[in-house]
Parts: structure tokens; sequence; C-alpha cells
């Protein structure tokens, strides 16, 4: 296990920058996960991390020793890709000791920890077999465990479930949080997928065009969101996002208007996020009114798409068991307490 920190790092092609001045410390053992659109800088900073990019500017260390210009292999990392790259030739067995083949260790001491990894892995019934004859999710298994076989202080996941289908990347995650807890090491884990990084994670680092967003818990991104931009990212489906004024101690928005408590100018614009989790179909009165225009439904519950006039359409949520009907006029209910409010830069307002 060990400690990585990024102090200041930049990555730049030519005249363009690509990274902006990232700082990041991951603690020993910490499960770590960086997340952002597609082009957002998250595998580049993985491949830095690896050494397989150069560093334009700024240090990284693990273990508090700066490793910018040392060699990927004298970094102690293992790096899982999002294409298995695995030899179709070889077996499970050879696949997974491939990485031992220059370790000066003995044939029984490689076959030892290659039973060890194959055990953890839940691959032992399966050593003698090629590839060809495994599913995705064990591919992608023998993968890892060709990276773990070397024993390496820290590893690196880039995007590597992103070729499974929906049900293997559900049981993969599963598996790769367990894997964690049982061999506690360092992990920094590269992915698109915000319900990835949600499930997984023990931070996640929200990325946005070369800069960092925000770091924090799972639970810290989803309900504190620094800005709009995390707001609407994690979270799905999307944040409801409306325009509103703060006038006469009193919040007006979507042609609605509360009393909320703000330490604010007056006439000051903003922006009020507003989770579908937190927007219900009721029966009572609620803050908004609006029709029907579309019904999703997921089983336990139905997503809600309401227009609430002056061209604004949001999300909220009803029972899956007895949804409202399409066309229908319903009232939203919200609790105050649970809207998120953004000032014109879109940062959050406490």
């Amino acid at each position: 296990m060990a400690t990585v920190t990024l102090r200041n790092l930049v990555k730049a092609y030519g005249s363009t920058e690509v990274l902006h001045a990232i700082n990041l410390d991951v603690a020993n053992g910490e499960f770590v996960v960086l997340v952002g659109p597609s082009g957002c800088g998250k595998s580049t900073t993985l491949r830095m991390i690896a050494g397989l990019e150069e560093v334009s500017a700024g240090e990284i260390l693990i273990d508090d020793k700066v490793v910018n210009h040392l060699e990927p292999k004298q970094r102690n990392i293992a790096m899982v890709f999002q294409n298995y790259a695995i030899y179709p030739h070889l077996t499970v067995r050879k696949n997974i000791g491939f990485g031992l083949r220059t370790a000066k260790m003995s044939k029984a001491d490689k076959d030892r920890r290659i039973e060890e990894v194959a055990a953890i892995l839940s691959m032992t019934d399966y050593l003698e077999r090629k590839p060809s004859q495994l599913s995705g999710g064990q591919r992608q298994r023998v993968a890892i465990g060709r990276a773990m076989v070397r024993d390496p202080t820290v590893f690196l996941f880039d995007e590597p479930l992103s070729n499974l289908d929906a049900q293997l990347r559900t049981q993969m995650r599963l598996e790769i949080k367990k894997l964690h807890q049982r061999v506690g090491n360092t992990i920094i884990f590269v992915t698109h997928d915000q319900v990835e990084a949600m499930t997984m994670a023990d931070r996640i680092v929200i990325m946005k065009d070369g800069h960092i967003q925000q770091i924090g818990t799972p639970a810290e991104g989803f309900h504190k969101p620094a800005n709009t931009f995390v707001a609407q990212f994690i979270g799905a489906p999307s944040m409801n996002m409306l325009d509103a004024r703060w006038h006469g101690k009193r919040l007006h928005m979507a042609g609605e208007e509360m009393s909320v408590d703000l330490s604010l100018p007056e006439q000051s614009a903003l922006t009020v996020g507003i989770r579908p989790d937190d927007l219900l179909v009721s029966d009572a009165p609620g803050v908004f009114s609006g029709t029907i225009n579309v019904l999703e439904p997921l089983g336990a519950e139905t997503l809600v798409y309401v227009d609430i006039g002056n061209g604004q359409e949001v999300i909220a949520k009803a029972s899956g068991r007895q949804p409202p009907a399409l066309g229908a006029r319903v009232n939203l209910s919200l609790d105050p307490a649970n809207m998120h409010l953004f000032d014109q830069t879109g940062k959050a307002i406490a």
C-alpha cells in the first residue's frame, strides 16, 4: 500500500494545456475514483501517475517520493485497462503469472502466488482454460489477477468495466469493492459513469475540462455539490435547475414564491437545484403544479416529467404501483431544506 500525491500537476500538448494544476492527496489504502465526462482529463491524469505520459509541470509522489522521471516498472504500480489485454494463446494460469516472468522468485513461489491470486478472484477452477473459454467478467478478473500477482503498492484502473454489459458491470463493481476490502491496496479508478463512482469510492474526484470541480465522499458530491456542474453530473436522473430571484425576503421561481431565510442582497439572481428524489407528486397543494408530459416507469417508482409553465419542465417521482396518468394535472411537494442554491457563477450558496 502507498500514498499518492499530485502537486500542481500540469499536462500540455504543445501550447495546449489539458490539465491545469491538479492537486490531490490519496491516503494509504484509499479507493479514489476520478469521474467526469469524456475529455475532462481523468485518463490523462491516471496515465501520468502510471508513467505512460510525461509530466509537463508539477510533481507526482508515491509514498512521498517524487516519481516524475521513473519508468513505469520502477513505480511499483499496476494498471488495468479498458480492454482486457490478455494473451489469447496462453492459459489463465500463464496470463496471471505473466507479470512474474522476470521476478527473482522460485517456480514454486510463483505458482503459490498465482494460486493465491486465483483463489481471491474465484478463478481457481479456470486456471487451465484459454481466454476464449471465459465470459467477459472472467476475462476482466484475469486482467486484474495479472496486476495483483506482482503485489503492487498502487492499483490504477482505467474504465475497466466499460466493455461489459449492465449485469456484469454491476457484478464486477461489487467484486472490485470486495477485493479492495480484502487486500487493502491503494486504488485510483477512472470512469465516466457516476453510478460506478458513487457505489465504489471512498472519495470521488469530479473533473471537467482539466480542472477538479470537487473532491469528497460520494454523499458529499450528491448532497452538497460545490457547483451546478457537480449538481447535474452526480445523480441520475439529473438535478432540476430553475432560474430564480431573491426579492422581498422571498424566493421567486417558476411563477411561484416561498419564504426562505437567506443572507443575500435584494434582487439577487439565483439558480435553484432540486433533485427528483426530493420533488414528489402529492395530492395536497405543493410548491409547483403542472401537467405530466412523460411517464418513465422504473418498477418501484415512476419518473414524472411535469410542465410547470413558462417552457420549464421538471422531473419528479411518483409511486411505481399507482402512478398518475399521462396528461394529468398534478401538484409537486418539496421540503425547502432540500433545495440547492447557486449564484450567477454556478457556485453553491451555503
